[in-house]
């Protein structure tokens, strides 16, 4: 018999099947939002609609650009993130208390290679959309079987703004 998967891991897992549409060359990402066992939205990283994707350009215009900036540099970047995806296609009413899954992973041109992100989790700017929006918390994939879980709650009392970190 088959052993069923829990259910975080489960929109997980749906998260995963949305990164896989990302046009990022660099790093592939999927969110989904869930609230009340419902999915609400799902969005991967990719090009502004009606742009064109750095995987049809055939190079990736950051690392182009900055080619020795790891994190930062997002104006750099073409792709409207995983989480602002997400965000932009729902509702805030349905957002409200909800969760966000995110997964991201590594490109690699032979995509059984492709390793989760080792910390991964939202940007800044996305951490400010996600607050706006009324999730209540993030849940991250370490690797197949264990994810993280980040509660909005604690963005908003300790404001990494304030505390002087602008990085992740």
């Amino acid at each position: 018999m088959n052993e069923r998967v829990d259910k975080v891991n489960y929109y997980l897992d749906i998260a995963e099947a949305v990164a896989s549409r990302s046009t990022c060359l660099r790093k592939k990402y999927g969110s989904v939002i869930v609230n009340h066992d419902q999915i609400i939205s799902t969005g991967y990283s990719g090009a502004p609609r009606g742009r064109v994707n750095c995987c049809d350009l055939g190079y990736c215009t950051k690392k182009k650009l900055l080619p020795d900036q790891r994190h930062g540099g997002y104006d750099a970047c073409r792709s409207v993130h995983s989480e602002q995806n997400t965000i932009i296609s729902a509702s805030r009413e349905e957002m409200i208390g909800g969760t966000l899954y995110l997964v991201g992973y590594r490109y690699k041109e032979n995509e059984e290679e492709n390793d989760y992100e080792k910390g991964a989790a939202p940007c800044l700017m996305c951490r400010k959309l996600i607050i706006n929006a009324g999730i209540e918390k993030v849940i991250v994939r370490v690797n197949k079987k264990e994810y993280i879980e980040f509660l909005v709650e604690d963005w908003i009392e300790n404001d990494e703004f304030l505390n002087g970190q602008l990085e992740y």
